[in-house]
């Protein structure tokens, strides 16, 4: 219901992604979730099954490894990328958002990191994202601070285009991406290689971010912050503020 980022999911969103690549009959994508919450980041459950059940750091290596394989794939997407977002967005979550190329926010959208309550290490290109766009100050404003970035902050911080009236946040969200589509596929990649320049220093960045997030998944902060979490929000309320 509420978009956790799980293997599944992220496995199908690479599949998806990687036939569109190959689409050329499709001249632009939109990138839109169902339920309350676009993504509320990584499934605290999931953590705590793997904790007790499992091998905690694979399955948080791996999951981090797929996201930013998911983050990369929507950047090197030929077509360009429109992201129809509403509701929370919380943990590395955001990534999936920043790596689309028009972002559209209904206006009761909420940029949220929570790694400080979860004792985890940032991820989903919260450090190496979110610090390109919006700048390092507000980067660690948001990480440091545990501070939430409602919707209208996320457009002055450069993290969005532009807040959308939520009954017809979809209807221009294609209409942005129609508008693309009667545009020369060729001038479209070419705009989003330069714009993006060499990825390989974000790829970098994000396999720095999967680093410390494996280091401190299994230290005692983090297992405290899912119980935490689990035990103050374990329904996953619309706002786990």
């Amino acid at each position: 219901m509420h978009n956790a980022l799980v293997p599944e999911l992220l496995t199908e969103l690479l599949v998806a992604l990687t036939e569109l690549k190959h689409e050329a009959d499709t001249r632009a994508v939109i990138l839109a979730a169902e339920g309350p919450a676009f993504s509320i980041g990584g499934d605290m459950r999931r953590f705590k099954h793997e904790r007790e059940q499992g091998d905690l750091q694979a399955y948080g290596a791996g999951l981090v490894g797929q996201l930013n394989q998911a983050i990369l794939a929507l950047i090197d997407l030929p077509q360009p990328v429109v992201a129809e977002v509403h509701g929370l967005v919380t943990g590395g979550s955001i990534g999936l958002v920043l790596a689309a190329d028009i972002v559209l926010l209904a206006p009761q959208v909420v940029f949220k990191a929570h790694y400080a309550t979860a004792g985890f290490g940032p991820d989903g290109g919260w450090t190496a994202l979110v610090s390109r766009l919006a700048g390092r100050r507000r980067a660690a404003a948001a990480l440091l601070l545990n501070r939430s970035v409602h919707a209208e902050e996320a457009v002055s911080w450069g993290l969005a285009n532009e807040i959308v009236p939520a009954d017809v946040l979809h209807v221009e969200a294609a209409k942005a991406a129609q508008k693309m589509a009667h545009y020369p596929l060729g001038t479209m990649r070419a705009a989003k290689r330069l714009l993006w320049g060499d990825c390989e220093r974000l790829a970098t960045d994000l396999e720095a971010e999967r680093a410390h997030f494996v280091e401190l998944i299994a230290e005692s902060a983090a297992q405290a912050g899912v119980d935490a979490f689990l035990h103050d929000f374990g329904d996953y309320p619309d706002s786990p503020d």
